[in-house]
């Protein structure tokens, strides 16, 4: 971060966005890395400039549509987000479960050592800026319901069933 005058400046917002079965979703992005992916409900911020083909935004955006393309099973775009500790380990976490599988929260809780905390890590879970790339989809209850999704959970379910982690019934 800058100061201009003594005055901290936010860094420069950037955004591409791209149609997916899910909808159009939108990468928020700095110089320094990701920040946030929106779904077609989420409010765009106004001072988000558009970048659809530099930056981390846009990079997002590819591996996005690779991903949806079935050429692409994991993500590799640098990050720029403010996060707590605790929520930082828990998506550290999360953004190890392999594509096509699940975890659950008590799962989560237990990899990162604190295996009283799933209702904590669904909180994290829930905080989680970078849904997709952070895939806080494949995090599932512990009887195997499907619970919780910002994207909704008709989204959670199509995603699980995109990537073969649960079969999907008439």
């Amino acid at each position: 971060m800058t100061t201009t005058e003594g005055h901290a400046t936010t860094p420069a917002l950037f955004r591409a966005t791209i149609e997916t079965p899910l909808g159009s979703l939108t990468a928020l992005a700095t110089d320094r890395g990701l920040c946030a992916i929106q779904f077609p409900d989420d409010a765009i911020p106004a001072n988000a400039r558009p970048s659809p083909r530099h930056g981390h935004a846009a990079l997002a955006c590819r591996q996005l549509g690779e991903y949806f393309a079935r050429r692409r099973t994991s993500f590799d775009v640098p990050f720029d987000w403010t996060l707590t500790p605790f929520r930082r380990r828990v998506l550290a976490q999360v953004v190890r479960i392999p594509f096509g599988a699940t975890r659950s929260y008590g799962e989560i809780a237990q990899a990162i050592g604190q295996p009283g905390a799933a209702r904590a890590v669904g909180g994290a879970n829930h905080a989680n800026p970078i849904p997709l790339i952070v895939p806080c989809h494949r995090v599932i209850g512990a009887t195997g319901q499907l619970v919780g999704y910002g994207g909704g959970l008709a989204s959670k379910r199509w995603l699980l069933a995109f990537e073969g982690a649960i079969r999907v019934t008439a």
